[in-house]
């Protein structure tokens, strides 16, 4: 009896570990459709504008603001758009490929690619970066910006930040 109580302890434990990994890897994301336009900055510009862009490929999940990650190339990658400091691309799961945030990374650091401003807040807290290569090809992602970083740790928000959000519980 006792062997078999620790079989079923330990099946369960190995179902409960597959279901996670399968949630976290696969489960909550969300493959977005075929889009021909994203929202970027141009520089000195507040508002993002709609840029034509083609092979979009596309995730985003519901379970966080920081989920999103694109691949696309722009129609005109040698627009003046508006930077962003500290841009650090987040890892995507690996079944999508076309988004590698350590090459993405390191040609940012090399400055063979462009970080810019997408569209600040894109909710509250969060941004989305792209970095654009000089051929057109590009990669978003959302990042946590200042303001976020400091509502999200229960911290007073730095100033020129906007208003967070009321809390609802």
């Amino acid at each position: 009896m006792g062997r078999f109580l620790v079989v079923l302890l330990l099946a369960c434990a190995a179902l409960g570990g597959a279901g996670m990994w399968y949630l976290q890897v696969y489960g909550y994301y969300d493959v977005l459709p075929e889009q021909d336009s994203i929202a970027l900055t141009y520089a000195g510009e507040t508002t993002p504008a709609e840029v034509p862009v083609t092979a979009f490929e596309g995730i985003d999940a519901i379970s966080s603001p920081i989920r999103f990650r694109a691949c696309f190339t722009l129609a005109d990658p040698a627009s003046d758009f508006a930077p962003y400091e500290g841009a650090t691309p987040l890892n995507a799961p690996g079944w999508f490929d076309c988004f590698d945030a350590a090459a993405i990374g390191a040609a940012l650091r090399a400055r063979e690619a462009q970080a810019i401003t997408a569209q600040a807040n894109i909710t509250y807290g969060i941004d989305r970066i792209a970095a654009v290569f000089p051929d057109g090809r590009a990669y978003a992602w959302h990042q946590i910006n200042a303001c976020g970083t400091a509502h999200f740790d229960g911290d007073p928000v730095p100033p020129g930040c906007p208003p967070p959000p009321q809390r609802t519980e």
